[in-house]
């Protein structure tokens, strides 16, 4: 953002006046080709993967990263709050976590935790832009839309099992909340096309309603079901718009959502099956059932699933407020939840084989809105040297100099720490800095692709990492 810009909405609208004409170059584009050059695709150590979003911007010193602890006193200078949670320790000697995550520190010993994640800030520090990035490896604007990383393990993987989606997307509403058109642009296949794209459950106690028929209607009507989506696609006022390509897309990926509804597995979406003990055990929040939901899932044959505590502007993660007191709520919300799923996973003989990823777009941090030296726009609401009121106890400025990323089985080494950041402010990363694109990597690694993946979009290669440039972080593989 422009410090000296008239309009601080103007960065935002040139956004989303950008992906919206990405979006429409998708729609047009012809299907995609693989290239014709042969790639070895690296041994998978995971078959699937669920990302546990963090949206909104979780604090890395609050969380998995501790720094020196400082207690609300009115007037303390700003520049001593590292972190406003004492550190507690966890199944594994050398690591320690914060204060309020007691039940994920149990399971510790299972993680491999990432302390030296980096984003770059981009110039301008939206929400947006980098969830954006995070989520499809591309910084925005593209000229085309690029498809986020479950699109790519859908793509290129296929489905674990046929009859479920490959890529399901629980928690995130993507209407009727603020941002909510920059959250569609990358919550999508791009231009691989809409079987390719996710299932969106935003509320995971509904998920049933969505592989059931609609009411008075048996799964056994759709028997003449492609001729119907035919016709419905015929009578779109915009179809001259999208390419035989994405029209096929589109009418496979409702073939197959159908092809659900009769299947046993549909039952996996259904959480009133569970115990009230198990139910209870994740918590009663929309991220616990979503991890609870999630653990059915990918036992049922789902390939890629994210579940998110859900990013609203200026709520959960995204603490510009009462910092200290969000964050405190925000870890009761996911510890149980998380270290459930470990649990469950592990017990189900599942967690050696789906890979389990902790992360958010970016830090926080109280005085440093980037990384040194950033001249974007401030967002912080405090603009004392010294500490006032409780509202400002917290770490609320936007930071992308290091970040954590926990990772749990899926080949991961286990009890494991890589890269470090500074004791002291910058709190940036110091030793083994890991880039976007080289995380991706990793993780497609994992999953058994290569990060130099590629397929030509309008005589344009468009690759699994940028340029096809992504280095996998061999040191974190057992």
């Amino acid at each position: 953002m422009n410090p000296l810009s008239l309009d601080p909405d103007q960065p935002r609208r040139d956004f989303l006046k950008k992906l919206s004409a990405a979006s429409l170059a998708a729609m047009m584009a012809r299907a995609p080709r693989a290239s014709a050059e042969t790639i070895s695709q690296p041994k998978a150590t995971a078959d699937a993967c669920i990302l546990l979003w963090m949206g909104g911007g979780m604090a890395a010193p609050e969380t998995f990263d501790p720094k020196t602890y400082q207690p609300f006193v009115k007037g303390a200078p700003v520049s001593k709050m590292l972190s406003t949670f004492p550190s507690i320790d966890t199944s594994v000697d050398n690591i320690k976590i914060c204060q309020g995550l007691e039940q994920i520190a149990k399971v510790m010993d299972r993680a491999t935790l990432i302390r030296s994640a980096v984003q770059p800030d981009l110039g301008s520090i939206l929400h947006s832009r980098h969830q954006y990035h995070w989520h499809t490896g591309y910084v925005p604007p593209q000229t085309v839309a690029a498809p986020h990383i479950g699109a790519w393990m859908a793509k290129v993987l296929g489905p674990r099992n046929p009859v479920m989606p490959a890529f399901i997307n629980i928690g995130q509403r993507l209407e009727g909340v603020g941002e909510s058109e920059e959250l569609k642009a990358f919550t999508t296949a791009g231009f691989f096309g809409s079987e390719f794209g996710p299932m969106n459950l935003p509320f995971p106690d509904e998920a049933m309603l969505a592989v059931r028929p609609p009411k008075g209607m048996e799964p056994g009507r759709f028997s003449n079901r492609r001729a119907f989506f035919q016709k419905l696609i015929d009578r779109n006022p915009h179809r001259d718009l999208m390419s035989d390509h994405q029209q096929e897309s589109m009418l496979r990926s409702l073939e197959n959502a159908h092809r659900l509804l009769s299947a046993p597995e549909a039952k996996a979406f259904d959480l009133g099956r569970e115990s009230k003990e198990t139910r209870a055990a994740y918590g009663d929040s929309r991220f616990g059932q979503g991890c609870l939901l999630a653990r059915n899932l990918v036992e049922n044959g789902a390939r890629f699933v994210e579940v998110t505590t859900e990013y609203v502007p200026f709520l959960h993660w995204d603490t510009h407020n009462d910092g200290h007191e969000v964050v405190d709520r925000m870890h009761r919300e996911i510890d149980g939840p998380i270290a459930r799923l470990i649990l469950d996973l592990e017990e189900r003989k599942l967690l050696d084989r789906t890979l389990v990823v902790i992360a958010s777009e970016f830090s926080r941090d109280a005085m440093i809105e980037g990384v040194p030296g950033s001249k974007a726009g401030d967002q912080s609401r405090a603009k004392s040297d010294t500490l006032e009121e409780s509202k400002h106890y917290g770490l609320h400025r936007h930071f992308t100099g290091g970040t954590s990323v926990v990772m749990f089985g899926g080949g991961m080494k286990k009890g494991y720490v890589y890269g470090e950041t500074a004791p002291e402010r910058p709190l940036i990363a110091v030793k083994n800095p890991v880039s976007i694109p080289d995380l991706h990597a990793t993780i497609f690694t994992a999953m058994g692709i290569n990060p130099k993946t590629m397929y030509e979009i309008e005589q344009r290669p468009f690759y699994a990492t940028i340029d096809g440039l992504g280095k996998p972080v061999m040191d974190v593989f057992a």
